[in-house]
């Protein structure tokens, strides 16, 4: 099977794309740092999207998580398994990698959405690539510090709960890029629009407040390259996308 190699969004970061879903890789050196790892059934393709830049999967120091969803989940267990490759969340995300608790699209609330342009064959592929399985990683963990992390790229983590109650974006400052998980969308199977967006509101698990103060942590950051959890990378100071999204 043939897989779309990974976008260069800036040096020495790349987006992956799978099913409807993203995740980056951030280069050093031969080291790699993954970010997010798509449905179980993209591991394929993420293992493509690292052999692509010219690496091998045991050179991830690390996997990064945004959020705890099937969808960002998929390459973790299996990394895990085979190369003894960490996981690292925010700590208020911990629990939820470890399925202590659920803060996922339950099937009723899918149920009720089918009737969206979109949804019925994002529902079929999204099956397909395995958002029914269990993807429980027991063995994840908090950062080790504050600050930027000691892993490939020196990414920092910016707390963004809203999405789910630990979701956290990830800044770039050498690139100048952002990695914003579902905090800040530029498209998705399910919108009719493109260009930075908030996710549905059915996919979330916080309240307004919060989604508000993701985006106010997200317009503080001095980065003009975004790398969304959904949609292709955008171009252009976050600032300015969150201002739009405003109006």
């Amino acid at each position: 099977m043939s897989y779309d190699p990974p976008v260069q969004a800036a040096e020495n970061v790349f987006l992956g794309t799978g099913t409807d879903v993203n995740w980056v890789l951030l280069r050093d050196g031969r080291d790699l740092t993954l970010i997010d790892g798509g449905y179980p059934g993209d591991l394929a393709a993420v293992v493509a999207s690292i052999r692509a830049v010219g690496h091998r999967p045991e050179d991830v120091r690390a996997i990064l998580v945004t959020h705890a969803h099937v969808d960002h989940l998929g390459a973790v267990n299996p990394f895990h398994a085979r190369f003894g490759t960490p996981v690292h969340l925010a700590e208020a995300e911990v629990p939820h990698a470890r399925r202590e608790y659920l803060q996922q699209l339950t099937p009723g609330r899918l149920l009720a959405q089918l009737h969206r342009p979109g949804v019925l064959p994002w529902t079929f592929r999204i099956l397909r690539a395995g958002a029914t399985r269990d993807v429980a990683a027991p063995h994840a963990l908090p950062f080790a510090s504050a600050g930027a992390l000691d892993l490939p790229g020196a990414p920092v983590p910016v707390p963004t709960p809203g999405h789910t109650s630990g979701h956290t974006a990830y800044f770039v400052p050498s690139a100048g890029a952002v990695v914003t998980g579902d905090s800040l969308i530029t498209g998705h199977a399910v919108s009719r629009r493109r260009g930075p967006q908030l996710i549905a509101p059915w996919f979330n698990h916080g309240d307004d407040a919060e989604i508000v103060a993701a985006l106010d942590a997200l317009e503080r950051l001095d980065a003009d390259t975004v790398l969304p959890g959904h949609g292709p990378v955008h171009h252009g100071s976050i600032r300015a996308a969150i201002a739009d999204l405003r109006t």
